[in-house]
Parts: C-alpha cells; structure tokens; sequence
C-alpha cells in the first residue's frame, strides 16, 4: 500500500529521468529561478540529491523543504526512510542549528565546564521560570562530571517585556553570569539589571531553528534532544551519535 502510494505521487508529480539525469549545477539554477519568480528574496542556500529519483533537499531561509528537479513541484514537510527511522532532512537541519550557533557564538551563551576533560558539548536552550529547566540545572554538577559542558541561550518563553526576559537580561548583565544564573534558577529573587545583551537575538535565533520549548538541548552535530534528559541519559545519548 504506501509502495503503491510512493509511485501514484511520483507518477503524479510528473517526475521524468531527465530531472534525474540532469547536473546539479542545472538542477539548482532552475529551482533557484522559479523560487525567485515568486519572491526576489527567496535563494536557496543548499540544494542537494535525495536518494528519490528527481526530487532535491532544498534549505532556504532556514527551512528546509523538497523541490523536484524541474523546479515545478515544492513539497513541504518531511520525507521520512522507513527503514532508518530517520527524516531525509535530519543531515541538513542539523547542519544548520549548528552553523546557526556557532555564527551566534559561545561569547554570547553563558558556559558551564567541566573541571577536567571536555568529553561533550551541548547547547540548552533554557528559560529560567521553567520546571523543568530548574530540575535540570539543580543536577548540572552531574551534567560536568560526566565530561559535558553546558553552553546556555536564553529562551523566555512569554517573550520580550515580560516577567521572565527581565530575568534573563538581569542575568547576563550580572557580574557572576554564572552565579547569577544559579540563584535565578534556585528561585531567587533578582535585581533588576540593564546592559547590551543577547536575549531578544537568542529568542529570534530559537524561532528560526523552530526551537518552540523549553529544555531544548542541541548536541554538537546539531541533534536536537526536547525536553529535560537526565545526566545518564545524555551521556548515553551523545555516546551513541
């Protein structure tokens, strides 16, 4: 049944050897002139084959989205390997998250090391007035004796102006980010505090990535983790990549 579903939207989308024969390089000019016949600004940043005949990844604006090689069909969502387990776009989305931090950069993420060895780093997204952000940092020295860093961006969930972003900013304005950042997470009341800060960046930076929820961890490769994972757990998983 989906073998026979495969085909009817392949046979659907009018998808001939040509597009498949054809060199990337022409691939990637078509598909880059009909996006831009709808948008100017629309350029894709990667085009690249999928193991299905005649139909590209395509990033563009941060997205990632398939295009058939003739430049006419655009399919949004994902295509997933049923074999694998895995969506066609994961390679691709997890090159850009981290490409997208490091372009951010660790001066602008309050860090957390490891008195010895560096075994991994990961990337939290975190929101101070979040449950779960708490629980997780109240183990971060079990997080550091196991080798890995903990590089937070600031993501308040009610947005600019509010309650929880004030907490951030009053934070990274601290003279001890780091200290300041255990007694927010501990629940303790702040002084407010104004200086040139990240935060509002790092909230774009999480709604260009589609980051929408808070712990949301990112490992090196940019595999993304949501939600609290235990410092066991985390290793194990970060072995395993």
């Amino acid at each position: 049944m989906f073998r026979f579903i495969v085909l009817t939207v392949i046979l659907a989308l009018g998808i001939g050897s040509q597009a498949a024969a054809d060199d990337l390089d022409a691939v990637t000019e078509r598909i880059t002139e009909r996006l831009q016949s709808m948008d100017p600004d629309l350029v894709p940043d990667r085009v690249e084959e999928t193991p299905l005949e005649g139909i590209y990844l395509i990033v563009v604006q941060g997205q990632v989205a398939y295009m058939s090689g003739d430049g006419r069909y655009l399919i949004q969502g994902d295509v997933m390997d049923l074999e694998t387990r895995q969506a066609l776009s994961d390679a691709a989305q997890g090159e850009m998250r981290r490409d997208r931090l490091e372009e951010h950069g660790e001066d602008n993420m309050i860090v957390y090391s490891p008195e010895g060895e560096v075994r991994h780093t990961v990337t939290v997204f975190t929101d101070i007035d979040c449950p779960y952000c708490r629980r997780m940092h109240a183990r971060m020295d079990e997080y550091l004796d196991r080798g890995i860093a903990i590089r937070y961006v600031q993501m308040p969930r009610a947005g600019v102006d509010t309650g929880s972003y004030h907490k951030a900013v009053s934070v990274w304005c601290a003279d001890d980010r780091n200290a300041a950042m255990d007694r927010a997470k501990a629940g303790e009341s702040m002084e407010r505090r104004e200086c040139n800060n990240p935060v509002s960046d790092q909230l774009n930076l999480a709604r260009a990535l589609g980051i929408n929820a808070t712990p949301t961890i990112v490992a090196e490769d940019g595999t993304v983790f949501q939600g609290m994972v235990s410092p066991d757990d985390l290793q194990g998983r970060l072995e395993d990549l």
